[in-house]
Parts: C-alpha cells; structure tokens; sequence
C-alpha cells in the first residue's frame, strides 16, 4: 500500500479518453504508457480532470484495471471520489475495496456546504470506512465550502488521512497550513499556474492537470528547487507558467485533450456533455504553441 512519504513530486490527473460515447480503451493504455516513461510520482483516476462524474460504476472499474494492467512500473494510483452524502461515499469506499488501487482522493461535499464540524466528521466517517490511505481535496470554489485549516489539522491527526489537494485559492491560508502540518502530511497544490510558489513555500508537489504537457520540465521544477538550484527552477518555470494559463484558457479538460489528441496521444479529444470541445480561436492557439515548442526543440 502507498505511504503518505511517497505523497511528493508532481502526479497526473489522468484524463479520461472517449471514441464515439465509449471508453477509449486503446488510447487509456498508450496514455498509462506513455505516462508511466515519464517521471509522474503517482496517477488519479477518475477525478474532476478525468471526467469522473460522467462515467458510470462498469466505466470507472474498467478505467482502473486497464490502468492497473498497462502500467510500465510500479506507479501509485489513487481514485477520485467525491458526495455530498457520506452515506454513498461509504458505499464507494466498499465497492472499490477490491479495487487495485492505493487510495482515494475525496473532495469536499459539494453544494451542501456544511459546518466545519460536518466537514470533520465526513472525512473522519470515511477514514473509519477503509484502510487505504486517503488525499483530501479543498477547492471550495468547486464545492462551495472550504475546509478550515483547524479542521483539516484535526484530519491530519487520523492515520489515513495522508495529505490534502489544495486548491483554497487563500495563498496565506496554504502557507499557514504549510507552518502547521504534522511531520509527514502532504501538501500538493492543484493549482497548476501557482506550482512553482507552492513548492517554494514548502509544498510537496502538485496534482497537475497541465502536467500532462511537458511532464519532465515540471518535474524538474521541483526537482530543482528540492536540490537547491532555485534559479534553474525558475528558468524552467518562466516558459511553463504560460503553458498552464494556456491549458486553463476553456475549461478543462478540454485543451489538455486537444493537445493529446494533435500529438497523437489518443485518437479522440471527444468529452462528454455538459464539457465541449475547445473553440477554434483556442485550438489555433494550441497549434501554435505545439509548433513553437517542436520548433525549439529542433533549434536545441
């Protein structure tokens, strides 16, 4: 079973790839290996990125095992869960007990917006209901409520409760958590144009939807920064934070699958209602950045 001290460096959100209204499950294998030569840490399965909400039970189960089964090496997975009924998330939690997975990442009840007590009580119920260890995830501008930092110190207190996916758009809220935490809770940013100031205040990493897109340079950002050579990590950064605005610019997953899709990455960049295809003012853009950075390579 995965630890909370691999919980570090830069994991995928893996997109989830469609032909015709089906699973793609050609291209799902070519894009766990093509992702399992890179140096990703780890992989989400079934998450906001990876369309989750749309796919049904037989889908998501599917989506696992050919992962599990195409997988190069030994990469950790974990899946994306997320309720506004800690009843059903139990359910899942039970479903998935088979699952060749090594944990979750939950985010917080949506919509609901409960109290911080609430919010305590729901993950700690889900800590109670498995053995895996799990990843919190706070994006209150998704759900609608953010869980507090006392609140989330108290998870940090469980055994399983293993890390957090920060996404509270409070750059002060995540420092202070960042001064708190307990030895060992891991604090990975979702925000993917904030990667390279999260790992310089103390981060672990990141889940990174745009790392699907030069995977290596963002891992070299934070290996870098951990090495010590802080100026070769911002060089670095200074070209990819434009790539992350540029992947941001529709919502996602929308142009990182465009993007897979030109390189040949998967066959399709089809997405699923209520998600649309990227406008053609941004998939031009997508094409002239894909020629510029060919074109750069080639000049190197």
């Amino acid at each position: 079973m995965t630890t909370h001290q691999s919980l570090a460096g830069v994991w995928l959100p893996l997109i989830t790839p469609f032909k015709d209204g089906r699973l793609d499950e050609t291209s799902l294998a070519r894009l766990v290996r093509h992702y399992t030569a890179e140096p990703v840490d780890g992989l989400i399965l079934a998450a906001t990125t990876g369309e989750g909400l749309t796919l049904d039970e037989a889908e998501t189960e599917r989506v696992v095992a050919i992962v599990a089964a195409a997988r190069d090496r030994a990469l950790p997975m974990y899946l994306g869960l997320c309720g506004a009924d800690t009843r059903k998330v139990v359910a899942a939690l039970a479903r998935t007990a088979s699952w060749p997975i090594d944990g979750y990442l939950i985010t917080c009840p949506y919509y609901v917006r409960p109290p911080q007590e609430g919010l305590y009580h729901h993950f700690a119920t889900l800590a109670g209901a498995t053995e895996r260890p799990i990843i919190v995830y706070n994006i209150p501008y998704r759900t609608g409520v953010n869980l507090a930092n006392a609140t989330l110190l108290r998870l940090a207190e469980l055994p399983n409760i293993v890390g957090v996916k920060d996404c509270c758009a409070d750059q002060m809220q995540t420092f202070d958590l960042l001064r708190a935490r307990p030895e060992g809770f891991a604090v990975l940013t979702g925000e993917d144009a904030l990667f390279y100031g999260a790992v310089a205040h103390g981060g672990d990493g990141g889940i990174l939807a745009a790392a699907h897109v030069e995977t290596a340079r963002y891992a070299a950002v934070r290996n870098a920064f951990v090495a010590g050579r802080r100026e070769e990590a911002l060089r670095e950064w200074h070209d990819l934070v434009d790539l992350a605005r540029l992947l941001f610019a529709e919502p996602n997953p929308a142009p990182i699958k465009h993007w897979l899709w030109r390189a040949g990455v998967i066959d399709s960049p089809e997405l699923r209602l209520p998600m649309m295809p990227v406008s053609d003012a941004l998939a031009a853009r997508i094409a002239n950045e894909m020629a510029r950075r060919t074109g750069a390579r080639d000049a190197a």
